[in-house]
């Protein structure tokens, strides 16, 4: 294989150059803009995990490549193309589900495994399953799956939606409606990265709802959590969301928040020894508290090193290295974790509610488990 130096996006962890490394990994992730405090965690994520297996994966020397693909789907494209040509080992993204879908195939072709830390289009999770492509989070429609049976099983009558126009709020929108019966009054989607909120919210006023339903991640939550307050429905109207009120919009959103709840498929306090330990030493390490970006990029280099370990750092033998994959033989900070058929988890999903800790920071905290061992709808389309 092709030896790397280390290569970093400007502002990044200073990695030393490791000219011997026998393990590479290339990392496509949103760094630009108001988004970038999803990869910023990711990368933290895989660091950490990096330095508590002492800068190895399966015990040999690991190097780190991190690229940040702007949230535009043909640098992300680009990006991919190179760690290609530069035959990475192993490529780790990305957050968004457009921008995986712009690296997929030229990484899947190159016979180069690919592992989502984040982003589970269900465009992957069926009939397009690959056997070179993993993913540690979930399937998009999961965790509005979740928050779907919540608001059913809550006796929500009327509920209005909102998401943004690409494959995850797709993904989205169509989850939480697979376990919700009741009715929904208005479907919007805006588009990637909306601000101003105004409209829609006067929408949201006048529909009669007495729930809505959320996917706006990022600057677009923090955005809609604030406006949503201001202007009053909080107090009349039950805010359910993923991805919108988070450990990256949180410290932005605050009180703005109280009383929102969500879904996923772990909280920073979740009780669990290995968890714990992530917590307390990633926030030991950064200053801030991690989210599912970050645990779940934490868990991808956990599996890397599982695979890479069960087949004593040979990685020619990509069957071997699948199957080593496929066992999953790590310990999850999440708790069970298994593989699907799709290479999609099988997990548990809980509600999640907003907290202001005792020392100030605000962060999700675990409430009812909703789903157990929970797999997606789309694994039965799957044929590898």
């Amino acid at each position: 294989m092709k030896k790397l130096g280390t290569t970093l996006a400007a502002g990044l962890l200073g990695l030393g150059t490791t000219a011997s490394a026998e393990v590479e990994v290339g990392m496509i992730v949103t760094l630009s803009g108001p988004p970038a405090a999803l990869g910023q965690q990711a990368v933290d994520g895989f660091q950490l995990a990096l330095d508590d297996l002492g800068g190895k994966l399966g015990g040999e020397d690991a190097t780190l490549i991190v690229e940040d693909d702007e949230l535009k789907p043909e640098v992300a494209l680009s990006k991919a193309n190179g760690m290609v040509q530069e035959e990475v080992d192993f490529v780790v993204g990305t957050i968004f589900s457009n921008m995986l879908q712009a690296i997929f195939k030229p990484v899947i072709e190159s016979e180069t495994f690919l592992i989502s830390p984040n982003a589970g289009p269900s465009t992957f999770a069926g009939r397009n399953c690959n056997p070179y492509f993993f993913v540690t989070s979930y399937q998009n429609n999961q965790n509005a799956e979740v928050m779907g049976a919540h608001a059913q099983a809550a006796g929500y009558e009327k509920v209005f939606m909102i998401a943004p126009n690409y494959q995850a709020g797709r993904d989205n929108m169509e989850g939480f409606q697979m376990h919700y019966e009741g009715e929904i009054v208005d479907e919007v989607y805006v588009p990637l990265g909306h601000q101003d909120y105004s409209a829609e919210i006067a929408r949201i006023a006048t529909s009669d709802a007495d729930a809505v339903f959320a996917f706006t991640p990022g600057g677009m939550g923090v955005r809609f959590v604030r406006q949503f307050r201001d202007a009053g429905l909080a107090d009349r109207i039950q805010f359910m969301s993923v991805f919108t009120t988070d450990e990256t919009t949180l410290p932005a959103q605050k009180e703005a928040a109280e009383g929102f709840i969500a879904a996923g498929n772990w909280a920073p306090d979740a009780d669990n020894e290995a968890s714990q330990k992530f917590v307390a030493a990633f926030e030991e390490k950064y200053g801030y508290v991690p989210g599912g970006y970050a645990m779940q990029a934490y868990d991808a280099a956990m599996l890397i090193d599982s695979a890479v370990a069960s087949v004593g750092g040979d990685l020619s033998d990509k069957d071997a290295v699948r199957a080593a994959m496929e066992a999953a033989d790590f310990t999850s900070l999440r708790g069970d974790f298994a593989f699907n058929s799709n290479h999609y988890p099988t997990q548990n999903f809980y509600q999640l509610s907003v907290e202001e800790r005792e020392d100030g920071q605000w962060a999700t905290a675990t409430g009812e488990l909703v789903f157990e061992n929970y797999g997606d709808n789309f694994a039965g389309e799957c044929s590898m």
